[in-house]
């Protein structure tokens, strides 16, 4: 199982608490994860990655193992931690402004 948490605007959104345990088939990588988590919280499609390029949306990032992941390639494998459901996936709702 895979832990993932997701800011409170999404939990909001999708219903659900501070964090979500996905089964992920296959290697565990950023695109299989939020593969099967759209697909469990189809609400939240579109609200993470655009619909037609599935690119990451602006201010939204995300972390493992204290790593930002965000710019890593979304078929880069996960770190074992986070595969083998000891530390938890993050996305994050990035700031900006002065």
């Amino acid at each position: 199982m895979i832990r993932v948490r997701l800011p409170y605007q999404l939990r909001t959104l999708a219903g659900v608490g501070a964090q979500i345990e996905l089964e992920v088939p296959g290697p565990v990588t950023q695109r299989a994860v939020l593969d099967a988590l759209e697909a469990r919280y189809p609400m939240l499609r579109g609200t993470i990655r655009n619909h037609m390029t599935q690119e990451r949306r602006p201010f939204v990032r995300f972390f493992a193992c204290e790593q930002d992941l965000s710019d890593v390639s979304p078929d880069a494998p996960l770190p074992d931690e986070v595969a083998e459901g000891r530390q938890p996936y993050l996305v994050v709702g990035a700031m900006s402004g002065g």
